[in-house]
């Protein structure tokens, strides 16, 4: 995809490196902060946590028994069935993780003059309101490979300083960690090629987890409106790109775009994630309603049996 030519700002970030984009996020992530809690405060009035397993008296699912479990929490009359040991679980007993990941490669410090901000702090500003709105509806939030899922008001701050500390650069996180009962929620600009997005949702899938896709586009990227002699440069690796007329790119370029995000909404209708379009010209209300609407409808795992 072509990006046009960043900003000074941006350049000088791209010399100085991982500790100038570091600085970067130290000084822009407290006032990223203090917007987010004040969004999440806005918008989530009502937020509930969502139907999960967990020590109380409604049966929630059997599920098999692990090592090292009391024997005590076995099922007799269930495990009698087929041989198996299953344990039945109650609400609230095996609380579900939500992963979030702010994707903050170059291409999301791109910033026309038609947006209010660039892709990265918008992808920051929703990823922490959504934390600080999954923390006080008594959620597991993490921060991908990088942090533990905590489930306390500490856990957007703790995403912020480790953003800081280890200023991840890459645009899809570390799967490794991801287990079942898990979600995972992805803020970027979705650029880079669909095969690399197919593998990494293979990888989270193949955990047993599921995912939400947000792409984030600034508004020019949407509309090309480029005319005459123009130089596009990739922030990811610096090359050019000059146009001697480039309004006569516009309609190759569009159709490029849209082929790329309906093969993303095809990978997403394909392993049963959700996908979300967002522009940085727009509220950033909207985008979080809809993934606190989708993941409250998240299905449940399916359960291995019913309540005797």
């Amino acid at each position: 995809m072509l990006s046009s030519r960043p900003a000074p700002q941006d350049i000088q970030e791209n010399i100085f490196g991982l500790t100038g984009e570091a600085r970067s996020l130290a000084d822009t992530l407290p006032e990223l902060l203090v917007e987010a809690r004040r969004i999440a405060v806005n918008v989530t009035a009502g937020w509930h946590g969502r139907r999960r397993a967990g020590p109380g008296e409604t049966f929630w699912q059997f599920r098999p028994f692990l090592p090292g479990e009391a024997a005590q929490r076995v099922d007799w009359r269930r495990s009698a069935r087929d041989n198996n040991l299953y344990v039945r679980e109650r609400e609230w007993e095996a609380a579900q993780t939500i992963w979030v990941w702010a994707d903050l490669s170059s291409s999301m410090r791109f910033q026309s003059k038609q947006a209010p901000t660039s892709k990265r702090d918008r992808a920051l500003l929703l990823m922490l309101a959504l934390s600080y709105a999954l923390s006080e509806a008594g959620e597991r939030v993490g921060l991908t490979s990088l942090t533990r899922p905590l489930a306390n008001r500490n856990a957007t701050q703790t995403i912020a300083q480790t953003l800081v500390h280890e200023n991840p650069a890459a645009s899809f996180p570390n799967p490794d960690g991801v287990r079942r009962f898990s979600e995972v929620i992805l803020f970027s600009d979705l650029l880079d090629p669909p095969e690399k997005l197919a593998q990494w949702m293979t990888t989270i899938s193949g955990a047993g987890a599921k995912g939400h896709l947000v792409q984030l586009l600034d508004p020019i990227e949407e509309t090309f409106p480029f005319r005459g002699p123009t130089q596009f440069e990739d922030p990811e690796n610096g090359s050019q790109l000059k146009a001697g007329r480039a309004q006569t790119w516009r309609q190759e370029y569009l159709q490029r775009l849209a082929a790329h995000k309906d093969q993303i909404s095809t990978l997403a209708r394909k392993f049963g994630w959700s996908y979300t379009l967002h522009h940085t010209d727009h509220s950033v209300v909207e985008p979080l309603m809809l993934l606190h609407s989708r993941l409250a409808n998240t299905p449940q795992h399916k359960i291995q049996g019913e309540p005797g």
